[in-house]
């Protein structure tokens, strides 16, 4: 990986990337143990914390909470692209978690403490000698260096790419592991190698990683896999002798004694189905659903909640994606024009009820956005490039095509003529012809929800007035997949969140290396050196103020060059739950956190005895 700091400045701000990776204080002269990482100011909890500041420590345990998930699975191999596979997260624990209130800090779990050098040359964790796998088989180095090489060796591609800066890993003790680092000072490696999902070895000894499987793993998590159904449920237990159930990161979670989680076809069908009380929570994404499908009787009759929570985590970017590895989008005045005709302010008046707010980021909602002019830092980053990328990169801020919601489009749609006219397409008989090569322009939209069909009909329509002949596929939850890993379609409906700390995600997401790539997150195909280098700046900036001013360098380019067709976002979760829950009076800043509630015992029997009331009233 190529270093674009100069020797000097790299040294100056090694004391800096220290001081911000370590939580805070003073650089020490060698590695000291930390019980965990922050790579945004200092650490929220001390060493000697009691318990996340939003749980109820003393919350009972019990009950079921039942939960949905839209497909199918066919897997219980998350970790490679074969397959559909059912989530593992409640199984498999990891070397160190974030809770909801601190997402840019990460504290020991399977691992006690952490080393992390001024250099950031390594990181050594020190596993407790406590944790065990769910076969009370203890977890030693030897399952961190396992999962480390499997996933880099047979994983998901994206695995290469997160961990390409991690030279190897080595072992220093029964329960000690050190993973030495390549490149520039890179301040997010330590807490990506904390991410690390702890495999036991003796458990992959005579099976093919690199294959499904729907035998139900072996883990060292909370939970385990009690039953299940392929394609149509799965359902976890908690397990009873968990080794981390006493951890101060654990004390208030995981309350619930079974969690089953149920597969449906659709959205649709699934709100139905709760509605009737076959699940019991549910995070609504539509607007139409939740301005119109909560008014039903049992709901009216307090027998179910819902609720908008605030949150203060970046939205990221949801778009329509080009895929500029088909010839008819490479021309940026092509992907200009076409997103010249998708009226989103007629859509938020008409489809979505005013709930959404038109994304103009990809770091949306966090201080990562490009707003205005670039300030002094982000020009000197860009300047390099100034002819390699659009002037406009230099001068103000993105803003996507503004309309007065009335559908009245004309002014856009003359825009995009003449940009469809430079760039060599004309209209012929109502059809847009390319003058050299007599293409016609034809767009399917590939989609995995029903529900977007009403998003897309509309922007149809402002398309054929184009010339340009469109039309909608949806496919099934399996199929979407492959053909997302084969890049196989012309545009989709694609999201790429985004953290607080950006780092060696974003070369998966838009790095010409991942554009060739089957299964990476580069959707589009980019291809572009300025992005490279910029994604290259983001991930060896030694500071925060540097890494802000990367981030909105990276986030300028890729909005100018009009990769995506930016849609909306909303600083509010939306959630509908049964009567049967106990919550911590607190939420977290960054989002709801469903393990830290409870199944009140009280409540979950009135539900059932109100349910029976109201229908014998109806």
């Amino acid at each position: 990986m190529k270093s674009f700091q100069s020797a000097g400045a790299r040294a100056a701000g090694i004391l800096a990337v220290a001081a911000l990776v370590l939580g805070g204080g003073s650089a020490a002269a060698e590695a000291v143990k930390r019980h965990g990482l922050t790579l945004v100011g200092k650490l929220g909890y001390p060493a000697d914390f009691a318990h996340r500041g939003y749980v109820d420590p003393h919350a009972p345990k019990g009950g079921t909470i039942k939960l949905h998930a839209i497909g199918s699975f066919d897997s219980f191999n998350p970790y490679i692209v074969k397959g559909d596979s059912a989530s593992l997260a409640f199984v498999v624990d990891t070397l160190m978690t974030s809770p909801r209130d601190e997402i840019s800090a990460e504290y020991g779990l399977v691992a006690e403490t952490v080393e992390v050098p001024d250099d950031l040359s390594y990181v050594i964790y020190n596993l407790r000698p406590e944790a065990r796998f769910h076969d009370g088989k203890p977890v030693t180095a030897d399952d961190v260096i396992f999962s480390f090489n499997a996933l880099s060796e047979k994983g998901q591609p994206f695995y290469r790419y997160y961990y390409r800066n991690i030279v190897k890993a080595e072992r220093l003790g029964r329960h000690r592991v050190k993973f030495h680092f390549t490149g520039p000072p890179n301040r997010e490696l330590p807490q990506i190698t904390g991410q690390l999902p702890v495999l036991p070895r003796h458990y992959w000894e005579g099976r093919a990683f690199d294959q499904t499987t729907l035998e139900p793993p072996l883990g060292s998590g909370p939970y385990r896999i009690a039953r299940f159904e392929p394609g149509r449920f799965v359902e976890f237990e908690r397990v009873k002798d968990y080794w981390g159930e006493g951890l101060p990161i654990n004390l208030g979670m995981n309350n619930f004694d079974r969690i089953r989680i149920d597969y449906y076809r659709d959205q649709t069908v699934a709100l139905e189905a709760f509605k009737a009380n076959e699940y019991d929570y549910r995070s609504e994404n539509s607007s139409k659903d939740w301005a119109t499908g909560y008014k039903f009787p049992a709901a009216e009759a307090g027998l179910v909640h819902a609720e908008q929570l605030r949150h203060s985590r970046p939205t990221g970017m949801q778009s329509f994606a080009f895929n500029l590895r088909r010839a008819k989008f490479r021309d940026i005045r092509v992907r200009e024009a076409i997103g010249l005709a998708f009226d989103f302010n007629w859509s938020n008046r008409n489809l979505f009820h005013g709930q959404y707010s038109r994304t103009t980021s990809f770091f949306s909602n966090s201080e990562l956005a490009s707003a205005g002019p670039p300030g002094d830092a982000e020009k000197a980053l860009l300047e390099p490039f100034r002819g390699q990328v659009p002037d406009s990169v230099f001068t103000r801020a993105f803003e996507p095509p503004e309309t007065d919601g009335s559908g009245n489009v004309r002014r856009n749609l003359r825009r995009a003529v003449r940009l469809l006219k430079a760039a060599s397409w004309t209209i012929e008989d109502g059809r847009l012809i390319h003058a050299a090569t007599g293409e016609r322009m034809e767009i399917e939209f590939l989609l995995v929800s029903p529900l977007f069909e009403r998003v897309v009909a509309p922007f149809i329509r402002n398309l054929k007035r184009l010339g340009i002949e469109s039309r909608i596929r949806v496919v099934d939850s399996s199929q979407y997949i492959n053909r997302l890993n084969a890049f196989d379609f012309d545009m989709v409906v694609a999201s790429w969140g985004q953290s607080d700390s950006p780092g060696n995600e974003q070369r998966d997401f838009w790095s010409s290396d991942a554009a060739g790539r089957q299964g990476s997150r580069n959707l589009v195909g980019i291809r572009n050196p300025v992005v490279d280098a910029l994604i290259e700046k983001l991930i060896v900036a030694p500071d925060r103020a540097r890494l802000v001013a990367a981030t909105r360098a990276l986030d300028r380019v890729l909005l100018w060059n009009h990769y995506v067709i930016p849609q909306w976002h909303i600083r509010f979760d939306r959630i509908a739950y049964w009567d049967k829950f106990g919550k911590p009076a607190k939420s977290p800043k960054f989002g709801n956190d469903l393990m830290s509630w409870w199944v009140d015992a009280d409540k979950a029997g009135s539900l059932e005895e109100r349910k029976r009331r109201l229908g014998r009233a109806r």
